[in-house]
């Protein structure tokens, strides 16, 4: 079971010297009929992909605007037609169904599914269920797709850069004016996302803990990928005190993996980390799993927030 967020993904752009970018708009008379290469992405992490790649020949719109959690998305009868207009849709399909389904609908030329850039997995929940608690939050919402498989594959610097090589190509095909800058513009982003990579594989790498708790069980990948261990405290509602057995159960668990961490994200309620936290004598911190930059954000990027990421785990288990 998830824990039902409130994120507010932001459509801003990031300049990482690969020349200037065009800011994300929501905005539709932004959105098509511009003398550049027209791109409506679904949210953050896939307009960050659009605007290091696309650099100064694209114009990026986000059509989830800040206030919104991404995953409960319905789109408008505006979006639609910012849709129709653009000259490519880039999103990830499997985490916002009204996406895929404007998508499926729409004309556009092309359509580029992060999802078939890099192979995604089954990670579970990443925690347990609890005393009646059920898979899915009070809404019915599940951040698996129709195939069980988990979309936070950005949070994985190796897929996300598999997913970038796949987005290159297609804005060369697309745009081929264009595909030199695109080209270079995306090996920039994969070498920059390379690093990202070897910081986080040597700065994990000898660690006194491998475990850490999470409120969402967004992390899988990224555990996955650095040999590290996820428990999510999923089914807790962030607003409700957890139960007794839960508490005692991560107690438990605590002392057996020497955690010493609950983390929780930016933008979510901190109340039940911080009672989980004191009753099981744990610190708290944050770990984005960065489905949008705000003021909130322990960076301006996707870089600089992955690399505040990297620094709390580094606290948190321990690191030497």
């Amino acid at each position: 079971m998830n824990v039902r967020r409130r994120l507010i993904p932001a459509a801003a752009a990031a300049s990482l010297g690969l020349g200037a970018l065009t800011a994300c708009s929501s905005d539709s008379a932004a959105t098509g009929n511009t003398d550049k290469f027209d791109v409506v992405a679904s949210f953050y992490p896939m307009a960050f992909l659009a605007e290091q790649i696309g650099g100064a020949h694209a114009n990026v719109t986000s059509l989830t605007e800040p206030g919104q959690e991404p995953h409960d998305l319905e789109i408008s009868t505006k979006q639609r037609a910012q849709l129709e207009e653009a000259d490519a849709a880039l999103y990830l399909k499997g985490l916002q169904p009204a996406v895929d389904e404007a998508v499926g609908q729409t004309g556009i030329k092309t359509k580029i599914d992060a999802a078939t850039l890099t192979h995604l997995e089954d990670h579970g929940t990443g925690g347990h269920t609890h005393e009646g608690e059920e898979g899915h939050s009070e809404e019915g919402h599940s951040e698996e797709d129709e195939h069980g498989r988990d979309p936070h594959v950005w949070l994985d610097p190796v897929k996300y850069a598999e997913i970038a090589q796949g987005v290159g190509k297609a804005f060369e095909k697309a745009d081929p004016d264009h595909a030199a800058d695109y080209k270079k513009n995306t090996e920039a982003l994969v070498t920059k996302l390379k690093g990202l990579d070897g910081d986080f594989e040597n700065g994990l790498k000898n660690t006194k803990s491998k475990v850490f708790f999470t409120n969402h069980a967004a992390f899988g990948y990224l555990a996955e990928r650095y040999g590290l261990t996820q428990e999510a405290i999923s089914g807790v509602d962030p607003d409700s005190e957890p139960s007794g057995a839960r508490v005692r159960e991560l107690q438990q668990e605590a002392k057996a993996d020497g955690v010493t961490t609950v983390f929780y994200e930016t933008l979510v309620s901190d109340k039940t980390a911080k009672t989980l936290a004191r009753d099981a004598n744990l610190k708290t911190d944050v770990l984005d799993p960065i489905e949008g930059i705000t003021a909130k954000s322990r960076g301006d990027d996707y870089f600089q927030v992955m690399e505040a990421n990297l620094k709390a785990l580094r606290t948190a288990l321990g690191a030497k």
